[in-house]
């Protein structure tokens, strides 16, 4: 995870610091589109970005991280790459589905 500790998570979100796991999500959703890499191929700021906003919501949906966030602000300690989140998604790249889950999955999310 990078580290953007010169930043407050919830400005970065554009929320207030009582706002609910769900204003994070959908405040989380609508930024990473905006900045997402697929978006701005040639925009490494808007990486940079997605990567920041990223950080913020894994910090912010996690309770147990926001609390210590909310009294500590960012610790080096705490936030490292060991850390688990209970937010993110499972990093499927090192297991095989089979060459017929993925074909099918490629048709089924081809652009039109």
């Amino acid at each position: 995870m990078n580290s953007f500790k010169n930043r407050d998570y919830y400005e970065l979100l554009g929320l207030g610091r009582d706002a609910s796991k769900i204003q994070i999500k959908l405040a989380y959703r609508r930024l990473a589109k905006k900045y997402h890499p697929d978006k701005n191929k040639k925009d490494l700021k808007a990486k940079e970005k997605f990567i920041e906003i990223h950080e913020a919501y894994e910090t912010l949906c996690d309770p147990e991280r926001r609390a210590h966030y909310d009294r500590l602000g960012f610790s080096r300690i705490f936030f490292d790459k060991e850390s688990k989140s209970t937010c993110s998604t499972t990093d499927f790249k090192d297991y095989d589905f089979g060459s017929n889950f993925v074909n099918y999955i490629s048709k089924y999310f081809r652009r039109k």
